[in-house]
């Protein structure tokens, strides 16, 4: 459900300009007094400013057209099939135009669009929302599919009601019922194209059933929204601040402050919306986020063609204009004579090709492109309440996402849960109680409450969700206090910043069930009683803690000689137990290393990295190092990995010996040097982990791949006849370092292989060197 970044290519200093403060804390932007966005007309030629944008509606089709602003040429293109055309990448001001060349007709003068540029509140409250599919008007004119749902039979008489937006790229706003459709199948929904995807389950069905108003919002450019498609560009980030103002100026909205909600494509969403600080925006609650879009995109420096690649194709797909093509519900409305969302498809030839801005070929991290697309830094922004949670196994949108809770730190009211799990274990109820409590506090302002019959549901929906079993959802806390006011300073003064939950999965009903076992709480991130703990890579493929003799040890890295992922495509991840193949690394196809027995029960939390010192006979090498654990019985469960492309070893000042963070940079990439060692940190994601006495620690060395369940590495071929070598102990060790929690002792006995979720096990099978 996510995302290697792409969208306008905007230069690093036209960002600072276009978004004050961007990258840092900063104060609210001013607005320009006063200011009303024009009414775009259905068939007048005219071009009006967007956030860094023009766009031209109604031109000549093929025509070739000028951008010009004070009479100098600034940009231009050719009018697409419909008439249209975007330009990108333009400083904000007034004084722009668009000419005809053949003829030299021009449009009335218009400005782009800055973040100062906030409409007029009238602008916001002027537009008003009925239930069911509603157009809402931007700041550059684009309207935004939305459609206002309701909890069960409840109407707007009954209302105000606590209001989310959910605000995502998938067919959100299809205004059918997806409660109706769960709860109540018919043959004929099955197959009705107006139904929300199901990746919207959070704001079409769960926030509705726990009665707050919701508005599935649809990102620019996709189903019957207007615009074109650009993942996290200006113009959406700057959309979601627009629909938090619209919904909060709504009657049906409570206090007339709204929060966001969403999972994946929309959690992520919200924070870039809550980073541009919408004034009535009250909390937002993301499930399943990333920290970085290049991270998901670009693992270790090395394009993900399996899940960002195949993503970002639908996307595309989705993005493409209906009737023809687009998503299904679109289609249908078009074809229903939808005017609205017919002219809204005006704009889609303009979308940009995502593969085209991002290449597999040249896969550095390039500033202007992803910064502006980079949930951590807006996150650096963020001034209102967070809910946040994520499975440390998650196999889409990546378990890297803990890196940006660093950058939440000058926001004083965060609680993140992290739990072991896949995608959807965000939703699982140990973590969503949490978010109801949160949800009920900071956004409906009441003391929280979950229905009865949403309790009777909740071991169907799960069911429904992922074919697992679930423990019953935890009793609500603060149910009793004597005020919100109360209750609020009680839910901030007995829940951690940071909640790990432990083992889920292997708990007493059955593996592969949503249900953690034990926890341990922090109060920051990375967590502060830590302990960096050196496990030294030795011969023989030991794992000790004492430097070895000095030695070497020898692979071939060869990408093809394991599967691409652990899963068949075909396969869920979020079942109880998915079917993996998680293949063994043998012979000279990888190095593994692993520890005695441990003589006593070793906890691990935290970010971790594998320092080797490396000589190949190739330039550039391709490095997955991945973290395990054997069992006393032989199984070998899997806890986490890491990738690097050893070019892109260079690392950036914020490096720390169990975080290092390299800069993908072109500028900083260099080949490795010919018939000499030398140092390469790779980057492990989190290691959440609790070795119990008997159990072995393990980490292997290969090329990427085989691993993941949808991860899968554009890395190139070797046949086997690349050699990589790493030197072992004396004075250039090479070292695992973990973050060993001292004194921290799990309760419960080792869960069986397999059973804890998202975590696939395999016999213990050495690798070549005897590790």
């Amino acid at each position: 459900m996510l995302v290697a970044a792409l969208g306008v290519a905007v230069v690093a200093g036209l960002v600072a300009a276009v978004v004050p403060g961007f990258g840092r804390q900063a104060t609210a932007a001013a607005t320009t007094a006063g200011w009303v966005p024009p009414t775009v007309s259905h068939t007048a030629f005219a071009g009006y400013g967007s956030v860094g944008q023009a766009y031209v509606l109604n031109a000549p089709a093929g025509a070739s057209l000028a951008l010009l602003r004070g009479g100098h040429h600034v940009g231009g293109g050719k009018a697409d099939r419909f008439g249209s055309l975007i330009v990108r990448g333009l400083p904000a001001g007034p004084g722009y135009s668009i000419r005809v060349m053949s003829t030299g007709r021009s449009t009335a003068p218009f400005r782009v669009l800055g973040a100062h540029d906030v409409p007029t509140q009238s602008f916001y409250a002027d537009q008003h929302l009925h239930v069911g599919l509603n157009y809402l008007t931007m700041r550059d004119g684009v309207t935004l599919a939305a459609t206002l749902r309701l909890p069960p039979g409840k109407t707007l008489a009954d209302g105000p009601f606590p209001t989310v937006i959910e605000d995502s790229g998938y067919a959100i706003a299809a205004p059918h019922s997806l409660i109706d459709a769960l709860l109540h199948p018919t043959p004929a929904s099955a197959h009705d194209p107006l139904l929300p995807d199901t990746a919207t389950f959070v704001g079409s069905v769960l926030t509705p059933l726990l009665g707050f108003a919701t508005v599935s919002l649809q990102m620019r450019g996709t189903g019957c929204s207007g615009g074109a498609l650009g993942l996290f560009d200006l113009p959406t980030t700057y959309d979601g601040y627009d629909a938090v103002e619209i919904v909060a100026a709504q009657p049906f909205a409570l206090g007339h402050r709204v929060g966001l909600v969403g999972i994946s494509f929309s959690g992520i969403s919200q924070l870039f919306v809550a980073g541009t600080r919408p004034p009535h925006l009250a909390a937002i609650a993301p499930l399943s986020v990333t920290d970085d879009l290049y991270s998901t995109g670009f693992p270790g420096g090395i394009f993900n063609a399996g899940f960002a690649g195949t993503w970002v194709a639908q996307r595309e797909a989705d993005a493409e204009p209906a009737p023809a093509g687009g998503q299904a519900y679109a289609r249908a409305l078009v074809a229903d004579g939808d005017q609205e969302c017919a002219f809204n498809q005006r704009l889609r030839l303009e979308t940009q090709d995502a593969f085209g801005l991002v290449s597999s070929t040249d896969p550095h991290r390039d500033p202007a492109l992803f910064d502006p697309r980079s949930p951590s830094l807006w996150a650096k922004r963020i001034d209102v309440p967070v809910y946040l949670s994520g499975a440390l196994e998650d196999e889409q949108t990546g378990p890297q996402w803990p890196a940006l809770l660093p950058d939440l730190a000058n926001d004083r009211d965060v609680f993140v849960t992290m739990v072991n799990g896949t995608h959807i274990d965000s939703l699982g109820p140990d973590s969503i109680t949490r978010w109801v409590e949160f949800l009920d506090l900071y956004v409906a302002h009441h003391l929280p409450t979950i229905p009865s019959f949403v309790r009777a549901l909740s071991g169907a929906l799960y069911r429904q969700l992922a074919g697992a079993a679930s423990m019953p959802l935890p009793a609500l806390r603060f149910t009793n206090e004597p005020s919100v006011a109360a209750a609020q300073a009680a839910y901030e003064r007995e829940t951690p910043r940071v909640r790990v939950l432990f083992d889920n999965g292997g708990g007493d009903l059955g593996p592969g069930a949503f249900q953690p076992v034990w926890e341990a709480d922090y109060s920051a991130w990375p967590p502060p009683p830590g302990r960096a703990t050196a496990y030294y890579l030795g011969g023989g493929g030991s794992l000790t803690t004492t430097v070895p003799p000095t030695g070497q040890a020898s692979f071939r890295p060869d990408p093809s000689a394991r599967p691409k992922t652990d899963l068949a495509s075909s396969a869920n991840p979020g079942v109880a137990l998915p079917p993996y193949d998680w293949a063994p690394v043998t012979g000279t196809d990888g190095l593994g290393f692993v520890t005695a027995p441990f003589q006593e029960d070793v906890v691990v939390v935290g970010p971790a990295a594998l320092d080797v010192w490396l000589r190949s006979t190739a330039p550039d090498t391709d490095l997955q190092a991945t973290v395990s654990e054997v069992l006393p019985d032989g199984a070998e469960r899997y806890l986490q990995s890491g990738f690097l492309r050893a070019s892109d070893r260079a690392l950036a000042p914020s490096s720390t010996p169990l975080h290092p963070v390299p800069t993908n940079l072109r500028a900083t990439a260099r080949p490795l040097p010919a018939g000499r060692y030398t140092l390469v940190r790779i980057p492990l994601d989190p290691v959440v982990a609790a070795f119990r006495a008997g159990t072995r620690l393990r980490v292997t060395l290969s090329a990427p791949g085989g691993d993941r369940p949808v991860w899968s590495f554009l890395t190139p071929a070797t046949g086997g006849a690349v050699t990589d070598t790493l030197d072992l102990g004396g004075s250039r060790p090479s070292v695992l370092l973990l973050d060993v929690i001292p004194g921290l002792r799990p309760p419960d006995p080792e869960p069986a292989c397999p059973s804890t979720r998202g975590q696939p096990c395999r016999t213990y099978v050495p690798a070549g060197n005897g590790g």
